[in-house]
């Protein structure tokens, strides 16, 4: 069977699904969890990066889906690194002896991949390869699910996975947050920028009328005001706003970014 490759038509869905991702409300907890730990190591992430080239949210999200951020385990594949790798991709790293120091497995796994800073690491090359990461099957043999790995705990997946190695499931549901998500959400929060991203144009129709809040308005009407924005400006390039009706700080830069002005209310307008 031919490769998967990065075609323009694969970019775009990758780049479509992102923006239009929602999280799952009930996973909205586990998944800013998750996003503290991966801030709280961003160094430990970014030094990878500056050795590699790989950018370092790659290498932490492939680190929690591999090995749940655990720095006594193999990127490759979550294997101890007391030993060589024994599952897929097994006796890595080939070179040294065990125990292998986290650092020295890291630039193993991203080296038998061939993951430099000389891939594409756009939003669409970034997501074409963790998907590649854990294999191509849901999208060659069970294109109805969008692969968990990407897109657990989000409204692109509901059901369906690979119990184990070549044994599929309609009904099994991923308990695990998909790479994606983990993603979409630090970018929410203002932890990561991606950089391939256009800045957004000037709007084309009237914005919704919204005053700044740090919570939610516990007016109804005002809160889904609130949403109805937010909505809006996840339409534009590069913006990737919480729909949560609190248009607090990140809602009002965003704004912003796309009319020139801070939203009405915020405490920063002079």
């Amino acid at each position: 069977m031919p490769p998967v490759t990065l075609t323009p038509a694969l970019r775009q869905e990758y780049e479509r699904l992102f923006n239009a991702m929602d999280i799952v409300p009930a996973r909205q907890g586990t998944v800013d969890r998750l996003c503290d730990g991966i801030v709280a190591d961003r160094a430990r992430y970014a030094a990878v990066e500056r050795s590699s080239g790989v950018p370092w949210p790659f290498v932490a999200v492939v680190h929690n889906m591999e090995a749940d951020r655990r720095f006594d385990r193999h990127l490759h594949n979550g294997d101890p690194l007391t030993a060589r790798t024994r599952q897929v991709p097994a006796g890595r790293p080939k070179a040294g002896a065990p125990p292998f120091t986290w650092e020295v497995s890291c630039a193993d796994a991203l080296a038998c991949r061939s993951l430099s800073g000389a891939n594409d690491w756009s939003l669409g090359g970034m997501l074409y390869q963790l998907e590649g990461y854990n294999g191509w099957g849901y999208r060659r043999f069970h294109p109805h699910v969008l692969s968990p790995y990407l897109w657990s705990f989000s409204s692109h997946y509901d059901r369906g996975k690979y119990v184990a190695d070549g044994r599929w499931s309609d009904d099994a549901r991923s308990a695990q947050c998909g790479a994606a998500v983990l993603l979409r959400r630090l970018a929410e929060r203002g932890a990561i920028h991606l950089a391939d991203q256009p800045a957004p144009p000037p709007p084309a129709a009237a914005e919704p009328m919204v005053r700044y809040s740090a919570a939610r308005p516990k007016d109804a009407a005002a809160a889904a005001r609130a949403e109805d924005l937010q909505r809006w400006l996840n339409t534009f390039p590069g913006i990737f706003v919480k729909v949560d009706g609190a248009p607090g700080q990140r809602t009002s830069d965003a704004y912003r970014r796309v009319t020139g002005h801070l939203l009405p209310g915020d405490p920063r307008v002079a």
